[in-house]
């Protein structure tokens, strides 16, 4: 018997806000930026690459190369897409090191 995988698209998972929000979230928590970088490949996949560039004032192309796994796109660059999306990142205390201010 032989057994058929079926593809796991996340782009279909991300289908709200809340679901981006939770996402991205867990992929920052988890610390790899390199997976972080590819979360934003399938949220921007997920709203529209055509809309984000627009909103962001990129190219589409240049969206997609900046995006491509392997790619290093400046910070700058991952801001301005972040914001795009409409997406706020916070900082908070972590769970890790404490440091105290004497």
């Amino acid at each position: 018997m032989s057994q058929t995988l079926t593809n796991f698209d996340m782009v279909a998972l991300l289908d709200s806000d809340e679901a981006i929000s939770e996402y991205l979230s867990q992929v920052l928590a988890d610390g790899d930026s390199e997976e972080f970088l590819r979360a934003i490949g399938y949220v921007l996949r997920a709203r529209g690459m055509t809309q984000i560039a627009k909103n962001s004032g990129m190219g589409r192309e240049s969206l997609y190369k900046a995006f491509a796994p392997g790619a290093k796109p400046r910070f700058d660059t991952v801001l301005k897409v972040i914001h795009a999306l409409g997406i706020d990142l916070c900082a908070q205390p972590g769970h890790g090191i404490n440091h105290s201010v004497s």
